[in-house]
């Protein structure tokens, strides 16, 4: 390898892992106006947060886990099947 192509793949490493680490180090979603946690309906990785799991957007690992909650407009999540506006076990 000459060392144009050391450094261009040195350079595209160090993206890759600058990118990954701003990823994983996602805080909570600000909670918008007029809005209510709803937990039970977020998909894995779409939640904006958690109670007690853990404590970033995006860090749910199953599909309508009852501890992790999206924001939702103010009465949405009581029409959503499994919605709650309290975390559980």
């Amino acid at each position: 390898m000459t060392n144009r192509t050391v450094t261009a793949s040195s350079l595209v490493g160090a993206l890759a892992l600058a990118a990954s680490i701003t990823a994983a180090n996602a805080g909570p979603v600000a909670q918008p106006a007029g809005s209510e946690k709803c937990y039970g309906v977020s998909k894995a990785g779409k939640n904006d947060c958690a109670a007690g799991v853990h404590s970033c957007a995006g860090q749910g690992t199953k599909n309508f886990d009852k501890t992790a909650f999206v924001y939702l407009p103010a009465g949405a999540c009581a029409k959503l099947a499994g919605g709650t506006l309290t975390a559980s076990k």
